[in-house]
């Protein structure tokens, strides 16, 4: 299937009526607490909820939990940020998000990656390859994924990947299911998205795209553009979203709390992610990442903090989605 043959995704469209915000989080030992928190993220008006692929770091299989969060949840939508493209083979990631999609009913997301954290790879004793095997690898693994999801049979034979007449039987709920590219190399990653993927993410951190200033992330959007118009496909077909680290609290000192709280490790993984104050400087943070072009907004929020999420939710969501629609009538 090439690029130009497949419509906008819905999820992807309707970024031109409104602005959006989704949450990505960690699974907790405590399936109950974890349920409650997922629920109070969906209850709080978000679009989508995430957990990271990293099943040595943070306990999580992925896949276990998004397969759980589906069956007690009705609207939201759900995704891995992101499935590492060396952790398993692309037919089976197919299947994995396929029936999440089916215990669903349609509302999966499958956003992807090259990898970011060697010391896992490691553990797992997947060799930690440069930085172009890794995006090559990726690009193997898109081109059987999004095929599979688009209901074709794959016959594929790459140097890291390979597929021999792989079909989704039964496939996913949605006519597709969306895919979310992660990262912003200009020639590779960014292209990888315009190719393959519905939606790409971005944000202030070397491990999602480098978009550290407002016209970082400007540039990185017109390259999209650029590798877009070369694929055949409009501008609106891939949604534009961003990615911020919520440290935040009623008051500045909470607020200081829970980011200093963080494993030293996490807390430089993060790099210029972190937002870490009141609603008002999120809000401020968000309102910067509009400005520059993003139409979607992906908040980490620490397990169980349900404080943060309800702040996000009566102070920034609706502000935001406000200053937007202005800015855009105007």
């Amino acid at each position: 299937m090439v690029a130009d043959s497949f419509p906008v995704h819905p999820w992807a469209a309707e970024a031109s009526a409104r602005v959006r915000f989704g949450v990505e989080t960690l699974a907790m030992p405590d399936w109950g607490a974890t349920r409650s928190f997922v629920q109070a993220i969906e209850g709080s008006g978000f679009d989508s909820l995430w957990i990271p692929d990293h099943p040595m770091v943070t306990g999580s299989a992925t896949w276990t939990h998004l397969a759980a969060f589906a069956t007690v949840t009705e609207r939201i939508r759900l995704g891995p940020l992101v499935a590492c493209a060396a952790y398993a083979n692309p037919a089976v990631i197919a299947r994995a998000i396929a029936d999440v999609d089916l215990l669903s009913g349609g509302r999966a997301v499958l956003g992807m990656g090259s990898g970011d954290m060697p010391h896992e790879f490691a553990q797992m004793g997947i060799p930690w390859p440069r930085g172009p095997q890794r995006q090559a690898a990726l690009e193997e693994a898109l081109r059987i994924v999004h095929p599979l999801l688009h209901g074709d049979s794959v016959t594929s034979a790459g140097e890291f990947h390979r597929a021999e007449g792989a079909v989704l039987n039964p496939p996913p709920a949605q006519p597709w299911v969306p895919i979310l590219v992660a990262g912003g190399g200009e020639k590779t990653t960014l292209r990888f998205a315009a190719r393959y993927a519905d939606a790409s993410n971005l944000g202030a951190v070397s491990w999602a795209g480098g978009a550290f200033t407002p016209d970082d992330a400007r540039h990185k959007l017109a390259v999209l553009d650029g590798h877009l118009a070369d694929a055949g496909r409009p501008p609106e077909a891939v949604l534009r979203s961003g990615l911020l680290a919520a440290f935040i609290s009623e008051d500045t000192v909470a607020a200081q709390a829970k980011y200093d709280g963080l494993p030293p490790f996490l807390a430089a993984f993060f790099e210029q992610l972190p937002v870490v104050g009141t609603p008002d400087a999120a809000l401020q943070r968000v309102r910067t990442m509009l400005e520059a072009g993003f139409r979607y907004v992906i908040f980490i929020v620490m397990p169980g903090d349900e404080e943060a999420v309800r702040l996000l939710a009566e102070h920034v969501l609706p502000v935001a989605a406000g200053a937007r629609r202005e800015t855009m009538v105007g």
